[in-house]
């Protein structure tokens, strides 16, 4: 069975920009609801597939976190080439990572990290995260459970540097959130079972924004963004989104 492979998405709107970044093992599908919301509300937005993210999990492990922040900030780029001057970000789990990063590295109007790791203290739930993920796959490719076993197997032993590459770059992030002074909204799912949730808490109580706010999402978990509260958080991020000091 030939697997549809999903696409980055721009969907051009008014003049505010808002890079969508997706989680690790997700792809442009974890935030495209969320752009579609921010469209109708006249919001340009982006999005980009990490490279070996939307593929099958063989390619994911050939990638690493220095490739992922490259894609990302090509991403920040093409909206700066579109012609937009002023980009929030909003990027989920690594996302979030990757964009808070960003909030240091580059002028952008605002961060927005949903459900974002502080703490590499949870390589477990990665690791399943992950062989959950090569599974579904290698499920959707038709295969039987005797393949699946043994090739998810095979991949956990090519991952390993993996996961080490992804603890050291969260860490950077973490300690170098103390120098973000961009407005920055944190978002955290209280059912999220993937992360240290205590990162949600270390995120606003380490930036140095004037302009922050923090919401828990009591009902939802890890992939907050289609979870059952999605209709709300998309509120809020616009209600956030429409709070800044835009120049148009």
């Amino acid at each position: 069975m030939k697997i549809k492979q999903p696409q980055p998405f721009t969907f051009e709107a008014g003049p505010r920009a808002v890079l969508l970044l997706h989680g690790f093992t997700g792809h442009t599908a974890d935030v495209r609801m969320l752009g579609r919301f921010l469209e109708k509300k006249g919001y340009t937005t982006h999005a980009p597939i990490y490279r070996g993210h939307g593929a099958p999990p063989e390619e994911l492990i050939k990638s690493n976190p220095k490739q992922w922040w490259e894609d990302v900030r090509k991403a920040f780029k093409h909206l700066r080439e579109l012609g937009y001057e002023e980009i929030a970000v909003a990027g989920l789990s690594l996302g979030g990572v990757l964009g808070l990063k960003l909030a240091y590295s580059e002028n952008i109007k605002a961060m927005i990290p949903m459900c974002a790791p502080m703490f590499f203290d949870n390589e477990t739930q990665l690791t399943q995260g992950f062989k959950l993920f090569s599974k579904e796959y290698k499920q959707l490719e038709q295969k039987d459970d005797d393949t699946i076993q043994k090739e998810i197997a095979s991949l956990l032993e090519g991952s390993e540097e993996l996961f080490d590459e992804m603890g050291k770059t969260i860490k950077d992030v973490k300690n170098n959130v103390d120098t973000i002074y961009t407005p920055v909204f944190v978002i955290q799912a209280r059912k999220d079972q993937m992360i240290n949730t205590e990162s949600a808490m270390y995120i606003y109580e380490n930036v140095e924004s004037d302009v922050k706010d923090i919401k828990w999402y009591e009902e939802s978990g890890h992939v907050v963004t289609v979870d059952k509260e999605k209709e709300q958080l998309h509120e809020d991020i616009f209600q956030f989104l429409e709070t800044l000091d835009w120049k148009i």
